[in-house]
């Protein structure tokens, strides 16, 4: 294949069809383990790991819809559901009538706190206890990589979009 084939080579292929499968079957395995250890979904912990990173245990619902890169209605259904179990809960924010934070309830941070230990236990099994020092080294380089050619293809469509609402309205349609 030539650079300008828009075919991946038979390399390519294999590496990104195990990405994908990595990428699926790596999540559906630390569900598994932390539904059986501790009743939480890998999606709860995720909201739970943000809102314990804040030294007050709450963030603008926005500001956590972007962390965890969900839609703002799929952080409102799931964050429903935690609320109903006593994980987190909802607080209006005084100072601006339209915003809300998502607060960790002490029993929220209770679940955490005992979940945390067993799943770090899955994490270092499932990636890190079968890779050298020098493929951990190359993994974080790869990953970092990719992320910021994805943050810079986010700004660049970002960027494109303003550009586009900008050129929108000044044709004074």
């Amino acid at each position: 294949m030539d650079a300008a084939s828009p075919w991946l080579t038979e390399q390519q292929q294999h590496v990104w069809r195990r990405w994908l499968a990595l990428n699926a079957r790596l999540p559906a395995a630390l569900h598994r383990e932390l539904q059986a250890d501790a009743g939480l979904s890998l999606q709860d912990y995720d909201v739970l790991v943000r809102l314990t990173d804040t030294a007050e245990g709450r963030m603008r619902v926005s500001d956590l819809a972007r962390a965890l890169q969900w839609e703002r209605s799929r952080l409102s259904h799931h964050v429903t559901r935690m609320a109903s179990r006593g994980l987190v809960e909802r607080e209006e924010c005084s100072d601006d009538g339209r915003g809300a934070f998502i607060v960790l309830t002490p029993a929220g941070r209770a679940t955490i706190e005992q979940a945390a230990p067993a799943h770090v236990g899955t994490v270092r099994r499932l990636v890190f206890d079968s890779l050298s020092e020098e493929e951990l080294d190359s993994l974080a380089a790869i990953t970092d990589k990719v992320l910021t050619q994805l943050e810079r293809d986010a700004m660049s469509a970002y960027s494109s979009a303003c550009r586009g609402a900008y050129e929108y309205s000044c044709r004074g349609d």
